[in-house]
């Protein structure tokens, strides 16, 4: 009778102690459910390391590789436009008399060659450009002009026949500019109001017909850009306030418009319309 109890009271602890291991080696497994089921925000679940792929660079040459290598440039200041004489001739600039610090570039002809990538260029690198057009050129290849001047660019006169004015009499001058300026208006919608004379070779005569032509200015340049190199007219050799830059639709023109903007950002200058400043 004696042994019952102690048997009982054995066969309990036995109970106890299996319990108590059993609840010891379900308890870490529970609490690791608990952590994994209730994950906060600041503490995301555990991902797979993986390094970033790196940003292919544009291959030289392309038409990204053109726009990464456009300078970054200051917002240009708010133009104040050069007084015009109200009568007389027009003035002939070689470069603005202005002092804020703008330049402009401009592109001549349109004959020659047309690089295809150059109106996207001007887009989405955002270049303000002037086009002196010879109207053949402007009419046979309107659609590409049109697309540069959906970007922003302006159309402006430089006569028929690409020839030299100085020298001719009034009424070959004034058919050469007036014939080219009727053709620009039709193809572009907006008469030109700037003239630059072929070879910047002029006279008197030539000022008289191009104001009698609609125009307000007749422009020269202050430097030329050619193959990607820019030629300076002074010993300064450095890009001035109200500075005239001239390239031409060559196959380098690409060259030309990055190597343009380069001297225009080393002089701390930002480029600008030529019509912003001549109204």
């Amino acid at each position: 009778m004696s042994a019952t109890p102690t048997r009982r009271i054995i066969a309990a602890t036995t109970l106890v102690a299996l319990l108590t291991l059993s609840a010891c080696a379900a308890g870490p497994a529970f609490h690791a459910r608990q952590i994994a089921a209730q994950p906060t925000p600041s503490t995301p679940a555990p991902t797979p390391s993986a390094s970033p792929s790196p940003t292919p660079r544009p291959t030289p040459g392309s038409l990204d590789w053109y726009v990464s290598q456009v300078p970054t440039f200051p917002e240009a200041p708010p133009p104040q436009p050069v007084p015009l004489p109200a009568t007389g001739p027009i003035p002939f600039w070689y470069r603005l008399p202005i002092d804020q610090k703008v330049a402009f570039i401009t592109i001549d002809d349109g004959g020659l060659a047309r690089p295809p990538a150059v109106p996207d260029f001007i887009w989405r690198a955002r270049i303000p450009v002037t086009m002196f057009l010879n109207s053949p050129a402007a009419e046979e290849y309107g659609d590409y002009f049109r697309q540069i001047q959906a970007s922003g660019g302006i159309v402006e006169n430089h006569t028929i026949r690409h020839t030299s004015l100085a020298g001719r009499s009034y009424d070959y001058q004034k058919q050469e500019i007036c014939g080219s300026a009727d053709k620009l208006e039709t193809l572009f919608g907006k008469r030109p109001t700037l003239f630059r004379p072929p070879f910047g070779e002029y006279d008197s005569t030539t000022l008289e017909a191009a104001r009698d032509c609609g125009a307000k200015a007749v422009l020269h340049w202050s430097e030329t850009v050619h193959e990607g190199k820019v030629r300076y007219q002074t010993p300064e050799k450095v890009i001035r306030p109200g500075d005239v830059l001239l390239m031409h639709f060559r196959p380098a023109l690409m060259d030309d418009l990055l190597a343009a903007l380069k001297a225009i950002h080393r002089a701390g200058l930002t480029p600008a319309l030529l019509q912003d400043y001549i109204r």
